[in-house]
C-alpha cells in the first residue's frame, strides 16, 4: 500500500497548477496525477518516506506560492476514509461567530468581536474570554437568539455534503463547539450531525443572566470529546478527523488522525496536519480520497 497522497484542492484547479507541482519534484516524474474532481481536486499517490513527504510538501507549496490552491499530504492507508468527524461550528460549519451576532443585537458588537478575535488567535484564555463576552449580554431577551438563527447564520459551503457523504459511508459525525447549545442543536439538525455539544447560556425569565452554565466547554473539552467518541465507538484515532479554525480547536486537531485547520487563524494553521485556506469543506472529502462522484 503506498504511503502518502499529495492532494491539490482549489476553487478552480487548472492544468497549469498541476504542471507547476509536477515540474518541481522528481518524485512525481513517473506518477501521473489522479483526478478526484474536474477543476477542483487531484492527487498523486506515492510510496515515499516521511522525510521525503515533508520535503515534497514544502516544494509543492513553494511552487504554487500565493496561488489559491491548497496543497496537503495525507497518509494513504486503510484509515484514510475516516470513521469519526468532530467539527467546530463557528466560522467552520457556519460562516459566523454566534456570540458576535448576538452582541450586535445587544449593541456591544464591536467590543465582543474584538475579544472573540483575540481568543481565536490564542491571545486570551478561552474560558475567561467567553465569560467576559457573555457578561456583556446580560438582560438580552432570549427571543434575540432565534433572530440570530433566522437572520444571520449561514451554512458554510460544502458542510452538508461533507457530513452527508461521511454518514453515508458509515462515519459518526459530532458538532462540538465552544459556542452555545441553542445554536449547535439547530445547526446540527440542519447539516446532519449525529450529536452536538456546546455551552449553555443561563436564562432567567426569558432574559440572559450574563453567565454561561458551568462547566465551560473549551479547548480541553473538545479533545476529550474526540477521545470519548473514539473510545466508545471503538474507532482508532488514526480513523478520526477533526476540523476547526480557532485556538480552542487546536488540541483536538492535533490529536485526530487527520486534523484540518479550515480557513484558520495562523497559530492553528501552523500546527495542524493539514490546512484548507481556499477550498470549501468538500476539500476534506478529497483529503480522504473521495472522488466527486462519491459525494452525497
Amino acid at each position: 500500500m503506498p504511503y502518502v497522497a499529495l492532494v491539490l484542492t482549489a476553487p478552480q484547479l487548472t492544468g497549469a497548477h498541476i504542471a507547476a507541482v509536477q515540474a518541481v519534484s522528481p518524485l512525481l516524474n513517473d506518477t501521473p496525477p489522479v483526478s478526484l474532481s474536474p477543476a477542483a481536486a487531484c492527487e498523486w499517490v506515492l510510496d515515499i518516506s516521511p522525510h521525503q513527504a515533508g520535503e515534497l510538501l514544502d516544494t509543492a507549496r513553494a511552487a504554487l506560492g500565493d496561488t489559491p490552491v491548497d496543497v496537503n499530504i495525507v497518509n494513504n492507508d486503510e484509515n484514510r476514509r475516516k470513521q469519526l468527524l468532530i467539527a467546530d461550528m463557528d466560522s467552520t460549519i457556519i460562516e459566523q461567530e454566534c456570540i458576535d451576532e448576538i452582541a450586535d443585537f445587544a449593541g456591544c458588537g464591536a467590543e465582543v468581536s474584538a475579544i472573540t478575535e483575540r481568543a481565536m488567535r490564542g491571545e486570551l484564555d478561552f474560558e475567561e474570554a467567553l465569560t467576559v463576552r457573555v457578561g456583556l449580554l446580560k438582560g438580552l431577551d432570549t427571543a434575540t437568539l432565534q433572530r440570530v438563527v433566522t437572520e444571520r447564520l449561514t451554512i458554510t459551503s460544502g458542510a452538508q455534503t461533507l457530513v452527508a457523504t461521511m454518514v453515508a459511508n458509515g462515519a459518526f459525525c459530532a458538532l462540538v463547539s465552544g459556542g452555545f447549545t441553542f445554536f449547535t442543536s439547530r445547526i446540527a439538525h440542519r447539516v446532519g450531525f449525529h450529536e452536538n455539544r456546546a455551552n449553555t447560556l443561563e436564562v432567567d425569565e426569558d432574559k440572559l443572566t450574563g453567565r454561561p452554565v458551568p462547566p465551560i466547554l473549551g479547548r480541553q473539552a473538545k479533545q476529550d470529546a474526540l477521545q470519548e467518541f473514539s473510545k466508545s465507538r471503538s474507532i482508532p484515532l488514526d480513523a478520526t478527523l477533526a476540523v476547526g479554525d480557532g485556538a480552542n480547536d487546536l488540541a483536538m486537531i492535533k490529536a485526530a488522525g487527520l486534523g484540518v485547520a479550515y480557513h484558520a487563524k495562523p497559530v492553528v494553521a501552523a500546527e495542524a496536519k493539514a490546512a484548507i485556506n481556499h477550498s470549501d469543506l468538500t476539500a476534506l472529502l478529497y483529503l480522504q480520497g473521495y472522488h466527486r462522484t462519491d459525494f452525497v
